[in-house]
């Protein structure tokens, strides 16, 4: 961890639909208040207005290329410093950044959670711990068909078709490999009580104060 760091980043990583913005809210409970916050890699999908509707439905999103971990980088770098940053955020109804802003402030914990996090060499230095989390793929495409049908508006034959010809190829050459670059690997198939408090084991060593019990 840098001495100057103002806060710490956990990197939250695994495939989709494993539980990664789940165990992030359940570590940010845990936490003293006001003392966390989430980022999404999801609001750094790139700004492709450049294409329709059509051909932006086309983009392979689970590969690193969709996406601008250099921005992301940047305002890693921005927050252990102490400073505010603007982000995008992201419509997943029309592949494309949404026309407003997000804000976040530093907090003594910033919460990163995405899929090809641990697959990015500039960004595994900007965390001060890595957590991948283990979920057996039935249960993740469950979880991913639910909510892309639930929640973005997404055709359930539309959902296979992505996971077939990208989800699952791009987790085998990226997010899978990935995992051997984890701190700690915790389940995602429960409830993640004891996944949450082996994350706060970890934390405790890096100095920041944790709620006890």
């Amino acid at each position: 961890m840098n001495d100057q760091a103002v806060c710490l980043i956990i990197g939250i990583a695994g495939p989709s639909g494993s539980g990664k913005s789940f165990l992030a809210e359940r570590i940010l409970d845990a936490l003293p208040d006001r003392s966390g916050a989430i980022l999404s890699q999801d609001h750094y999908y790139r700004e492709r207005s450049d294409l329709t509707l059509a051909a932006r439905q086309n983009i392979n999103y689970d590969h690193p290329d969709a996406l601008e971990f250099s921005l992301l980088s940047a305002h890693l770098r921005q927050l252990r410093q102490g400073r505010r940053i603007t982000h995008p955020l992201y419509d997943f109804s029309q592949h494309n950044r949404r026309a407003e802003s997000g804000a976040l402030v530093p907090h003594d914990y910033i919460l990163v959670d995405g899929i090809l996090l641990f697959a990015i060499p500039e960004l595994l230095p900007l965390f001060d711990l890595k957590v991948y989390v283990d979920t057996p793929l039935d249960i993740c495409f469950i979880r991913r068909l639910r909510r892309d049908v639930q929640e973005r508006g997404r055709t359930v034959a539309s959902v296979i078709d992505q996971y077939l010809h990208s989800v699952r190829p791009m987790f085998q050459q990226f997010v899978a490999p990935s995992r051997g670059n984890a701190d700690v690997i915790v389940a995602g198939d429960g409830a993640m009580g004891q996944e949450v408090q082996s994350v706060l084991q970890h934390l405790q060593p890096l100095l920041l104060p944790l709620r006890k019990g």
